[in-house]
């Protein structure tokens, strides 16, 4: 009993401690059940779905600002601007799915690596609090590992009592409660647990206390012996592109990324133990590992500026050009500063990625969309595709031209440089693009482009990474009903039957799986269209994009009717990863007359 009522006793303390940290985790549990729960309405799903991104993003805010105010007050005005700025940022994200695309992503991820950032510093920007810093941040990364422990054997103990109850009593649960269930315990349950940990919150997580001798542990016989792993290859390498005077691969940049971060991260572990006489070899290997890395900061610039004079900035390099340069910042920074602070890497990290997010004219998105563009425009004037500001795609031009030209059509396409594209070309190419945009069919604005160049030179196989495509499209939009009587509407996404008069028709797509498409009648009568599906994509197997035929329909009796099946479009799509190939059509419509 006393144990209970010192439970109770501790939750009701963090209740009362961190109500909007707490609230935000509710929301965000609820926003994950509704997003599940509405997964066949798109436009249901996206609110969900932004609604679930705020929440989550509060957490993390609310947590910082909670920590904050721990230190200078003023709780209610810091909560209010917090609130604030998750409601602006809700009304940032596009109104319709169609509209996002992975700027938005970029967006969500830098600001909620600045959210959490925020966290590890905000409380401590006076000076003189380097122990205190340590300690509080030593005490959330510890508390997190516990936090993820826990709430993997809460979430399996209780959804196993769940099936078990389910299947001993015949209660019959609906299958979304499991699902609701993880929502809750992984989102809500976890925060929950995270705050007990905390206690009091920013007294107790910087109260000095015992040096963990698991981190020591950690850091000497796991962090340590990675990085010499990566520091061998990556020394290798670098000895193999000098021997063979080669330029590095861009894949490179990562693993020095990898090795830079894995190496700070296991210097701030063993941060407390560097005056220690007796763990010297902490000083040693914090002074080896800033030198060490310097060659490879100049093997990183060298294979980020071999992608980006070759192709241009996009979001990812621009990205890992500023993780570089952030790294360069930190090496100079602790090899030339005798006073160095620990606390420079959180709040340095912080204020590139804001400079990256929201600086005028040099953040991440205006620097790829003006280098995109300058791009696009060099690909066409270096192969004399202009022709009075137009592109003429009649021109004789390689297969690798017209992918690169493609290609930038469609990130300025999702970057809404529309009136840039439209520019370049013919008034009934303009129509068409502007359709596609509106509709936000991006992919399409790629294979449009690539299938309107009439004397494409084929210079290399298909690239490893690109999708082989092609659509299939009626040249009439418009349907001759004749003397159907009926006309019933079929999308990819709903796979409900559609009743006329007491009869229940049905398509069961399993064109990717068995490369069958049956109409069924009532579950007994059932016609398949998909051989005839792959006879049309075989008649037109060496083509590629968009192809257009006559008319795209195929008609049949099924019991006491007559049928006719008609497809909007019908796309096939051959992965590069593992040759498999999807098919799928987005809308489909079926008249019916009597026989």
């Amino acid at each position: 009993m006393k144990k209970l009522k010192e439970t109770l006793s501790r939750a009701n303390e963090v209740i009362f401690q961190y109500p909007i940290v707490l609230v935000m985790a509710l929301l965000a549990s609820v926003g994950a059940i509704c997003m599940f729960e509405n997964d066949n309405d798109k436009d249901l799903f996206f609110v969900y779905s932004k609604f679930t991104i705020c929440a989550c993003l509060g957490i993390s805010l609310m947590f910082a600002l909670k920590m904050l105010s721990q230190r200078i007050g003023k709780t209610l005005l810091l909560q209010l601007l917090g609130i604030i700025f998750l409601i602006g940022f809700y009304f940032i994200l596009p109104e319709k799915q169609k509209d996002f695309t992975e700027v938005y992503g970029f967006i969500i991820a830098v600001t909620a690596l600045l959210s959490h950032l925020l966290v590890s510093f905000v409380a401590f920007l006076e000076k003189n609090k380097e122990l205190g810093f340590w300690q509080y941040n030593k005490n959330l990364f510890v508390n997190i590992f516990l936090t993820a422990v826990f709430t993997g054997v809460l979430t399996g103990g209780v959804e196993l009592a769940i099936l078990a109850v389910d299947k001993l009593f015949d209660f019959n649960f609906n299958d979304n409660l499991y699902v609701d269930t993880l929502y809750v315990l992984a989102i809500f349950g976890s925060c929950f647990i995270f705050l007990l940990f905390n206690e009091k919150g920013l007294y107790t997580l910087e109260k000095d206390g015992t040096y963990p001798i698991i981190l020591k542990f950690f850091t000497q016989f796991i962090l340590i012996p990675l990085l010499l792993i990566y520091v061998v290859i990556l020394y290798f390498y670098s000895f193999k592109i000098l021997i063979n005077w080669e330029l590095p691969r861009g894949w490179v940049s990562y693993l020095i990324l990898a090795y830079s971060i894995v190496g700070i991260l296991a210097l701030l572990l063993v941060y407390p133990l560097k005056e220690e006489h007796a763990k010297s070899w902490v000083k040693i290997f914090s002074k080896a590992f800033y030198f060490t890395i310097v060659p490879l900061i100049i093997l990183l610039f060298v294979a980020i500026f071999t992608r980006i004079l070759e192709y241009g900035y996009t979001e990812p390099r621009y990205f890992v050009l500023l993780l570089a340069l952030w790294l360069l910042s930190i090496i100079i920074y602790f090899i030339f500063n005798k006073k160095a602070t620990i606390k420079f890497i959180p709040v340095s990290l912080f204020i590139f990625a804001l400079f990256a997010l929201i600086f005028p004219y040099l953040n991440a998105f205006s620097v790829a969309k003006r280098s995109q563009k300058n791009e696009l425009l060099k690909a066409l004037n270096d192969h004399k595709l202009l022709d009075n500001g137009k592109i003429n795609f009649n021109k004789k031009i390689t297969d690798t031209i017209s992918i690169e030209i493609a290609d930038k059509f469609e990130f300025l396409a999702r970057r809404k440089q529309g009136e840039f594209l439209l520019n370049l070309l013919n008034k009934q190419d303009q129509a068409k693009l502007t359709e596609t945009i509106k509709k936000g069919n991006f992919y399409s604005v790629r294979y449009d482009i690539q299938d309107k160049f009439s004397d494409v030179h084929k210079t290399s196989k298909t690239r490893p990474d690109e999708v082989q495509r092609i659509m299939i499209v009626p040249e009439k939009q418009s349907i001759a009903i004749g003397d159907y009587q009926y006309l019933l509407n079929f999308s990819r996404y709903d796979d409900e039957p559609k009743t006329l008069n007491s009869d229940e028709f049905k398509i069961v797509d399993q064109l990717t799986e068995k490369s069958s498409l049956k109409l069924l009648l009532n579950s007994k009568d059932e016609v398949d269209f998909g051989p005839q599906i792959l006879k049309l994509f075989k008649e037109n197997k060496e083509k590629r994009g968009t192809v257009k035929v006559p008319e795209l329909s195929m008609e049949t009796d099924l019991g006491m009717y007559h049928v006719k099946l008609i497809f909007k479009d019908i796309m096939s799509e051959k992965q590069p990863y593992n040759n498999r190939v999807n098919i799928y059509y987005t809308d489909a419509y079926l008249l019916i007359k009597l026989k």
